[in-house]
């Protein structure tokens, strides 16, 4: 199971070098399914991993100019706040059990899976979809809307753990008028310091973390964003993104299903 999840783990950097995101949303079934790691645990790896190998990606796009430093400021700092309350407060505050509903017992780390599904779904469609390109209104920065969609996208990174490129590239083009290239940069430079800062939320709140595991599942993420990076100059994105947002499909069903079925929840 270890060597399936670690081959996985490369998937994760491959699909980020590649299409710019994606992989962050199969860290938590990868490590929940493959490493049997406790779902609330698993965002906090999640995290730390997404933070990590992001880095590597932000700096690429750094140094092309492709990051927006105003835009990922505006959108970053609710966006971080947010993260980091509920990493910090709210997590900790959810009860384990939450409610039963007959003989079935929905538990903290049930609702997280059911949402990440749910999460799941959505971007698998967002890929799947043949985009037309995102057509942008007007080149003036809808502030109010910018900074809503930052703190809605904070929140949900903070709760499953995952960097949310999907969700934050849209809100760019859209509300900020970058082009997509700048978005893709940014969204990444948002995505580092959030996920990092959502960690130190945890490690501040006594989550206890295996710093080796996570270096050695790090460190093959990371070879995969180099590989796919690499592999960027073969492979066109336009075939590449419909094929990885079914795979995420179905992913996102096998959890689902898998986590419906074992409403008994793992302990």
């Amino acid at each position: 199971m270890e060597i399936a999840g670690y081959a996985a783990s490369v998937l994760i950097g491959l699909s980020l070098g590649l299409i710019g995101g994606g992989g962050s949303i199969l860290t938590v079934p990868i490590l929940v399914y493959l490493f049997a790691i406790d779902p609330v645990l698993a965002t906090t790896y999640s995290l730390f991993v997404v933070g990590l190998t992001s880095t590597a990606g932000a700096a690429s796009h750094y140094q092309k100019g492709n990051v927006d430093v105003k835009t990922a400021l505006v959108f970053g700092l609710p966006s971080l706040a947010a993260v980091f309350m509920m990493r910090r407060w709210v997590m900790p505050m959810i009860p384990v059990h939450l409610f039963t509903i007959g003989h079935w017992v929905v538990t903290k780390s049930m609702l997280l899976m059911l949402v990440f599904a749910g999460l799941m779904l959505a971007a698998s469609l967002s890929m799947i979809r043949k985009k037309k390109g995102i057509e942008v209104i007007s080149p003036e920065i809808n502030y109010q809307r910018l900074i809503l969609q930052a703190i809605a996208v904070g929140l949900i990174t903070g709760f499953v753990g995952v960097g949310g490129g999907f969700l934050i590239i849209p809100s760019l083009v859209l509300f900020a008028g970058l082009p997509m290239k700048k978005a893709v940069g940014t969204s990444l430079m948002v995505m580092t310091i959030s996920s990092l800062l959502g960690v130190l939320g945890d490690i501040t709140g006594h989550v206890a973390i295996n710093y080796s595991f996570l270096a050695i599942f790090s460190s093959f993420a990371i070879a995969g964003i180099i590989l796919g990076s690499y592999l960027t100059r073969f492979i066109s994105d336009k075939r590449l993104k419909p094929a990885f947002g079914w795979f995420v499909l179905a992913m996102g069903i096998f959890v689902l299903i898998s986590t419906l079925t074992n409403s008994h929840g793992h302990h």
